[in-house]
């Protein structure tokens, strides 16, 4: 049975013709994909060095080994499939409502699902390119390669890497400027799966100017105090009504 909040959300989704997505890692969880800040987050579990150290510029330049074994390990989506979120939201951008998706997630679930306008701001695994011909190879090459992956053109010892964006590096300016331009044209922002404190990415909600703001998290976020409406619930259980 729906409860008051999922009613009003399917009216507010109803009365809106431009709507956007914005997710984090809580949207693929549900997928079998850990998120980071949980309990149950890589970034508390146990390894030789911090996930957070491990996903940085400096430390993929200096133990480029040790970052393709816990790479590797922990973001290897290949077999993953999207589960009831990014299969609802493929069917709100049929459907003309749903105008794009923005990410924070580099596991291409939202493709998978059918979904066509996503904006990527952490890149993504299924995108690689040897750092030193530019040559670009599939995630599968990466994912099966030994040890370090090294680029298959002849007489290119480059290492391929994946362009995902690492702590101590920029994120794409193309996609932020795309990201702002159609949140600011958006009557209806919906931003769920993320505890909103990772920035830039965050900092993008500010550009909204529509009607409604929807959080759906199952914690607080600071931006709270902003929303027309909040939902602390699982994304599967919100959009298996939907």
């Amino acid at each position: 049975m729906r409860d008051g909040k999922i009613k009003n959300l399917i009216k507010l989704i109803n009365n809106s013709e431009n709507i956007v997505f914005f997710g984090g890692a809580g949207v693929s969880t549900e997928s079998g994909i850990p998120d980071f800040r949980s309990k149950d987050g890589l970034y508390n579990q146990k390894y030789k060095y911090p996930p957070e150290q491990i996903l940085s510029h400096s430390f993929f330049m200096n133990n480029t080994e040790e970052f393709f074994k816990f790479y590797k390990e922990k973001m290897n989506s290949l077999e993953v499939k999207p589960n009831i979120t990014h299969l609802k939201l493929a069917e709100l951008e049929k459907q003309g409502k749903l105008k794009a998706i923005i990410t924070q997630n580099i596991d291409g679930l939202h493709q998978k699902a059918g979904s066509k306008v996503v904006y990527e701001l952490h890149g993504s695994i299924f995108r690689n390119r040897c750092m030193k011909c530019g040559r670009v190879h599939t995630a599968e090459y990466v994912f099966n390669s030994e040890g370090v992956p090294i680029c298959q053109r002849i007489r290119c010892d480059g290492i391929v890497k994946p362009e995902v964006t690492l702590y101590e590096e920029l994120l794409d300016g193309e996609v932020i400027g795309k990201s702002v331009d159609i949140i600011e044209k958006a009557d209806l922002l919906i931003v769920a799966g993320t505890s909103l404190t990772v920035y830039p990415a965050s900092g993008l909600i500010n550009y909204f100017r529509g009607k409604n703001l929807v959080l759906i998290n199952k914690d607080e976020t600071s931006f709270d105090s902003r929303a027309d409406l909040i939902i602390n619930q699982s994304l599967g259980e919100v959009f298996k009504q939907l």
